[in-house]
């Protein structure tokens, strides 16, 4: 069974940071692609960025782009999300992902941690 534990969310104002970490096992980290998904109520669970721990390769929706970056730590097993100038649009339970590499527009995590929640509100 794939575990990931994920940690960072809470509660900011609009403009305000968070960094979310998802922490992996030696061996899924050394071999799947790893990700964050976003699910917000009355909508299907949307990848938000997603990263290739060993080509480096990365991925960025369009309303994270510029704002969000995804990196790793293969010492710790570890993605980051650093997300910056946060708005209320990004409120959502955010979901660490990870599955075999594919591309991007085609890759849909089937292994979850159990989510962290992120409020952005004033």
């Amino acid at each position: 069974q794939v575990q990931l534990a994920e940690s960072g969310g809470g509660t900011v104002q609009p403009g305000g940071s968070l960094r979310l970490a998802c922490t992996t096992s030696a061996a899924i980290y050394s071999t799947n692609c790893m990700g964050f998904f976003r699910q917000q109520p009355k909508r299907q669970r949307a990848g938000v960025a997603g990263i290739h721990p060993r080509g480096g390769s990365t991925y960025y929706a369009d309303s994270a782009k510029g704002r969000f970056t995804i990196t790793q730590d293969d010492a710790k097993n570890t993605i980051y999300l650093q997300m910056n100038n946060l708005k209320t649009d990004d409120t959502g339970m955010y979901y660490c992902g990870t599955d075999q590499c594919r591309s991007w527009g085609a890759w849909y995590p089937n292994s979850w941690g159990q989510g962290t929640q992120v409020t952005v509100s004033s």
